[in-house]
């Protein structure tokens, strides 16, 4: 696999899709952080590390509305691949939908929301978009 972060977006992606309750992925710390930050910003009901031989599993119950059983996330995107890397400074740190998303960075202080990010006044690689 060359972009595990691709992949990890694109289970979640197809998960909702399908209309799945849970989804499982193999765990590495970016992707603990990436779950972390979904987990925080209410994007997801709730994750489980668990542990097996190889690596391991994220198991991550995804989130629907009550009534309408529409997903929480409408659109999940990566923005920074490994062909192209997105690095941005504070001054211009991307708005996804004009504050009601949230862009992911990864940050010499760890993955964080492009909102702490302004408030820490630090920049870094854009990985995805999330609304």
């Amino acid at each position: 696999m060359t972009d595990p972060i691709s992949d990890f977006l694109t289970r979640i992606r197809n998960a909702y899709s399908a209309g799945h309750k849970i989804v499982e992925i193999p765990t590495s710390k970016m992707k603990q952080e990436l779950t972390r930050v979904l987990f925080e910003k209410g994007y997801i009901l709730s994750y489980k590390l668990v542990e097996g031989k190889p690596a391991g599993t994220i198991k991550i119950a995804l989130k629907y509305h009550p009534e309408s059983k529409l997903p929480a996330i409408k659109k999940i995107v990566r923005v920074s691949r490994p062909g192209l890397r997105q690095y941005r400074g504070v001054e211009n740190m991307p708005r996804v939908l004009n504050g009601l998303g949230i862009a992911i960075l990864s940050t010499s202080k760890g993955i964080i929301t492009d909102k702490e990010a302004r408030v820490q006044n630090i920049g870094g690689e854009v990985l995805c978009y999330v609304y």
